[in-house]
C-alpha cells in the first residue's frame, strides 16, 4: 500500500520499517507476551527467538510448503540480505570481478550471488583465512587477508585486478571495510554495495573524487527484497539445487 511497495525500486515499506525501539505491535502500541504482569517485548518486530511468536500480517511470507524449515529460515535475513545485494543491487555482469568483504553467512550469500550472475573472479576479503576453505563452496576463487599485505587492501585489489574490481560488497559493518570496498572498484564502472550494519558514531569518509572518478556507492537493507513476493522464489531457487545454504 506505501509508495514503497509500490516502487520498483524500493523495499523499505513504511509500515514494517525496522524500527529496534518499537518493541510493541503496531495496531495498539502493546506487546503480546508478559511475564509476571510485566510485558516481554517483541525484537525488532518479529520476536523470532521465542518458540512461539505473534506477527504483524506484514511479516509472513508464504513458502513452498515441501521446503525444509530448518534449512530455508536462513533465508528470512543473512542469505537473502547477501544474495540480493550482489544480484538486485551490485548487478555484476557475466565474466565481471566481483570483491566481497567479510566471509560469514552474508558474505557467501553475496559470494554466491556473483557465482549464480556468472562472475569470473571472486575475491573473498577477510582477516579470518580459515573461512577461505569453506567459501570455495560458495563461488569464491581468490582471497585476501588484508594482516598479508602491508599495504591497503584497495591497493592491494587494484594491483590485482588491473585498475579495481567490477564491483564489490561490504558485509562486516566495520567502517573501514566500507571505505576500502568503495575505494577498490574501478574508475569509470564500478559499484559498490554496503550490506553491514555501522556503529551509530561511524562516519563514512572518502576523497569527492572517488565519485567524481564514476564510481557509485550504493547501500542495501535486505538485499532490496520485498519479502512477501520475493522470499517464495528465493525458497524456490534452494529447491531446485540452484542456491547452496
Amino acid at each position: 500500500e506505501c509508495a514503497h511497495c509500490k516502487s520498483a525500486e524500493s523495499n523499505m515499506c513504511d509500515l514494517l520499517r525496522i524500527n529496534t525501539d518499537r518493541g510493541v505491535m503496531i495496531s495498539d502500541g502493546q506487546s503480546r507476551f508478559s511475564i509476571n504482569g510485566k510485558p516481554i517485548f517483541h525484537f525488532v518486530g518479529t520476536s523470532t527467538f521465542s518458540e512461539y511468536t505473534v506477527m504483524h500480517v506484514g511479516c509472513v511470507a508464504k513458502i513452498n510448503p515441501e521446503a525444509p524449515l530448518d534449512k530455508v529460515c536462513v533465508l528470512s535475513c543473512g542469505i537473502s540480505t547477501g544474495l540480493g545485494a550482489t544480484i538486485n543491487v551490485a548487478k555484476p555482469t557475466k565474466g565481471s570481478t566481483v570483491a566481497v568483504f567479510g566471509l560469514g553467512a552474508v558474505g557467501l550469500a553475496a559470494a554466491e550471488g556473483a557465482r549464480i550472475a556468472g562472475a569470473s573472479r571472486i575475491i573473498g576479503v577477510d582477516l579470518n583465512p580459515n573461512r577461505f576453505e569453506e567459501a570455495k563452496k560458495f563461488g569464491c576463487t581468490e582471497f585476501v587477508n588484508p594482516k598479508d599485505h602491508d599495504k591497503p587492501v584497495q591497493q592491494v585489489l587494484a594491483e590485482m585486478t588491473n585498475g579495481g574490481v567490477d564491483r564489490s560488497v561490504e558485509c562486516t559493518g566495520n567502517i573501514n571495510a566500507m571505505i576500502q570496498a568503495f575505494e577498490c572498484v574501478h574508475d569509470g564502472w564500478g559499484v559498490a554495495v554496503l550490506v553491514g550494519v555501522p556503529h551509530k558514531d561511524a562516519e563514512f569518509k572518502t576523497h569527492p573524487m572517488n565519485l567524481l572518478n564514476e564510481r557509485t556507492l550504493k547501500g542495501t537493507f535486505f538485499g532490496n527484497y520485498k519479502p512477501r513476493t520475493d522470499l517464495p522464489n528465493v525458497v524456490e531457487l534452494y529447491m531446485k539445487k540452484e542456491l547452496e545454504l
